[in-house]
C-alpha cells in the first residue's frame, strides 16, 4: 500500500488488520504494559468479528516503519456512528445535522468498547519523536478516508498536550479510579477511611449471602466456563445497552488468546456460575470491564466489580484499579475522581470552532468539580491518597 507520508527513511501507512503485523513488534511499542493495546487483545476483537465489516468499527491502523522495522503505530478505526466510545459526541453530530453538515464517517483512535486510559500514539521507547509524525498521518488518513473528523479518546495527558499543539481541541472528562498509596492489605485501606465509611463498607460486604465467590485468571477457566461468562455478559448487556458489543466468538477465543491477562471474579450457587465480573490486568493495574448476573443478591455488583478488585490489587501490590466509565457511587468505595483526556479535530471550521469553545468551558468545569467530588470521599482528612488528579500519568 502507498504510504500516507514519508519522513526520511520512515514511512507511515495504513493497514486494515493486525494479521499483517508481527505480534512481538507491535507489543514492543507499548512499554506501559496496557492489556488492551496488546496485539492479542486487538487482534481478538478482529478475529471474533467484534470489529470489522458490519460492526461500525473498520480498522485503519497507522504503522510507521523504517524498512521492515516497526517504529510506531496508532490504533485507529473508521466509524459511522459513536456507539461504544464512552467519550460522547452525539450532540456534536446533532449540531452538524442541524447545520446541514456531514459528521460521519470519522476516524476514532481508541480501544473499541473500552473506557480505559492508555497511550494512543505508540512508539518504540526512545522514539517518542515520531509521535508528531503519527499525528500528521492521522490528518492524512482522514483525508484519504474522506472522514469528517479525528477523535483521539482516553489518551495520556502528554499526548493530549501534543495533539492540542497540532490543532486539536483538548477535552477533559472524568472517571473514578482507586489508587493505592501503599496499603499492605484491605484492612489497611479500611483504616484510612472515616469511621462511618468504614462501617458502611463492612456492612455492604456482609450482605453477600447464598453465593460462593472466587477469583480466577482467565486461562484457569474451562471452555465451558468462558461460555458461561458470555451468557452472563449477554444477559446484562442486553438489558443495559440494548445490543452487546462483543460477539460470542470473543469469549470462545479469549481463553487461549488473552486468558493470562483476564481476571474473572465468579459467584456460584450449587457450583453453577450465576454472576461474574470480567477485568483485564497489567503488571500494576486492574481494568474492570464487564459484569453479568442472573441472580438478585443485595450488593453483589459492588462486591464483584469493586471490592474484590481492590482486594486483588492490594494482595498483589498493584497501584491502580479502573472500574469503567462514570459512576459517582464509586467514590464512597474508595474510587476518587480523576481527569481523563481526549482530543478532537473536525473538518468544518465553523463547527470545529463551536466545539472547541464548548470543550474549553467543559474542561474547566470538570477540573473545578474535582475538589468538591473528592471532598465527599470516604477518607479521613489526614489519609486522602496524594496523587495527581489526572489519568494517564505514572503513579
Amino acid at each position: 500500500m502507498e504510504p500516507l507520508l514519508r519522513d526520511g527513511a520512515v514511512q507511515v501507512a495504513v493497514v486494515a488488520s493486525l494479521a499483517e503485523i508481527d505480534p512481538a513488534a507491535w507489543d514492543a511499542l507499548d512499554d506501559k504494559d496496557n492489556p488492551f493495546l496488546k496485539h492479542a487483545f486487538l487482534r481478538l476483537l478482529e478475529r471474533s468479528g467484534s470489529v470489522g465489516p458490519g460492526t461500525g468499527w473498520d480498522p485503519r491502523y497507522l504503522v510507521a516503519r523504517e524498512g521492515e522495522r516497526l517504529l510506531g503505530a496508532v490504533p485507529a478505526y473508521l466509524r459511522g456512528d459513536s456507539y461504544g466510545e464512552y467519550v460522547f459526541d452525539w450532540s456534536w453530530a446533532q449540531a452538524a445535522a442541524r447545520a446541514g453538515l456531514p459528521y460521519y464517517p470519522k476516524i476514532t483512535v481508541a480501544v473499541p468498547f473500552t473506557p480505559a486510559t492508555g497511550p494512543r500514539l505508540l512508539t518504540l521507547p526512545g522514539r517518542e519523536d515520531l509521535r508528531a509524525l503519527l499525528v500528521k498521518a492521522l490528518d492524512r488518513s482522514a483525508e484519504a478516508s474522506r472522514a469528517h473528523g479525528v477523535h483521539v479518546l482516553l489518551c495520556r495527558d502528554d499526548e493530549a498536550a501534543l495533539l492540542e499543539a497540532h490543532g486539536f481541541a483538548r477535552r477533559a472528562t472524568h472517571q473514578f479510579h482507586f489508587r493505592n498509596p501503599g496499603y499492605a492489605s484491605y484492612d489497611d485501606f479500611l483504616a484510612a477511611l472515616r469511621s462511618s465509611a468504614r462501617k458502611q463498607l463492612r456492612k455492604e460486604r456482609a450482605k453477600i449471602e447464598g453465593v460462593e465467590i472466587s477469583a480466577h485468571r482467565g486461562d484457569e477457566l474451562s471452555a465451558a466456563e468462558w461460555e458461561r461468562v458470555n451468557e452472563l455478559y449477554l444477559h446484562t448487556s442486553g438489558r443495559k445497552w440494548g445490543r452487546p458489543y462483543l460477539t460470542p466468538a470473543f469469549f470462545t477465543l479469549a481463553r487461549e488468546s488473552v486468558g493470562a491477562s483476564a481476571l474473572v471474579v465468579c459467584a456460584r450457587q450449587a457450583g453453577e456460575m450465576v454472576a461474574m465480573s470480567l477485568s483485564f490486568v497489567s503488571r500494576g493495574a486492574i481494568y474492570g470491564r464487564y459484569w453479568g448476573s442472573v441472580v438478585d443478591v443485595d450488593s453483589l455488583h459492588f462486591e464483584l466489580c469493586y471490592h474484590r478488585l481492590v482486594d486483588h490489587a492490594l494482595a498483589n501490590k498493584m497501584r491502580l484499579v479502573e472500574a469503567g466509565a462514570q459512576g459517582e457511587h464509586k467514590v464512597k468505595r474508595g474510587f476518587l475522581p480523576v481527569i481523563t483526556h481526549s482530543a478532537h479535530k473536525l473538518r468544518y471550521p465553523g463547527l470545529f470552532e463551536a466545539v472547541a469553545r464548548a470543550v474549553t468551558a467543559e474542561r474547566q468545569e470538570a477540573i473545578d468539580a474535582l475538589p468538591q467530588m473528592a471532598a465527599v470521599g470516604p477518607f479521613r482528612e489526614d489519609a486522602v491518597p496524594k496523587f495527581p488528579l489526572v489519568a494517564g500519568v505514572d503513579l
